[in-house]
């Protein structure tokens, strides 16, 4: 597989009426997927190994990303989400890897800008329920 283009990754909120519409291109953006681990270790464990219950911990996503809105509703949107402690639901696009999706919370925004560039936003959002993945064909 060839190398991606980081420029080309998505952050998209629901509308509320079903549909996803794009808030910004993201320019640097982190993905984290966790699994907290349950120890099943005990007496009759081989030799005293460490032995971990299968499919048994928490399962957590934080997406993490800077970039610039593509509009000031985007802005609005965002900034009404946060304000208002909403987890809707988003979509994380990777061009040719796939698509995350499921409900998030915001739990870091902030704003920040050069006299002369653009203004930029920073984002931390948190899963808030199930998280899937559809694989790009």
């Amino acid at each position: 597989m060839a190398g991606q283009k980081g420029r080309d990754i998505l952050l998209k909120i629901s509308d509320g009426a079903g549909a996803f519409v794009t808030l910004a291109g993201i320019r640097a953006s982190r993905i984290q997927l966790s699994a907290a681990m349950v120890d099943a270790t005990g007496a009759d464990s081989p030799e005293a190994w460490r032995e971990l219950l299968a499919g048994a911990g928490a399962r957590s996503a934080r997406v993490a990303g800077r970039g610039v809105f593509k509009d000031s509703a985007s802005d609005a949107r965002m900034r009404s989400v946060f304000f208002a402690g909403d987890a809707p639901a988003w979509q994380l696009v990777l061009p040719d890897f796939g698509v995350l999706e499921g409900v998030f919370q915001i739990t870091e925004l902030s704003w920040s800008g050069e006299h002369d560039g653009e203004a930029e936003f920073s984002v931390t959002l948190e899963s808030a329920g199930l998280i899937t993945f559809e694989a790009a064909l």
